[in-house]
């Protein structure tokens, strides 16, 4: 992955957006030495946003499953029952 301080960034902006959208490219831009932000192409933007969601259903479902597994909580068959989902 290339790094570009964002001083010469701005310098090339054009440049670097097309390195980006049609070079495939995905660049870290730094301040200082320390990476801040990236530039990265919308295909790779639609997958990460893709797997975030994933991820996050995953989270949701594991809080889920362990929220039926704490003591006195109602069962997932009694929850289904009372939302009319059977």
């Amino acid at each position: 992955m290339a790094r570009l301080n964002i001083m010469e960034a701005r310098k090339v902006f054009g440049d670097t957006i097309n390195r980006v959208a049609y070079g495939k490219e995905r660049i870290v831009l730094q301040r200082r030495g320390q990476d801040v932000a990236a530039i990265v192409s919308m295909e790779d933007l639609r997958l990460f946003e893709q797997f975030l969601e994933e991820y996050e259903d995953s989270l949701d479902l594991d809080a889920a499953r362990e929220a039926l597994e704490e003591p006195g909580e109602v069962s997932y068959e009694e929850t289904r029952r009372k939302l009319g989902l059977e």
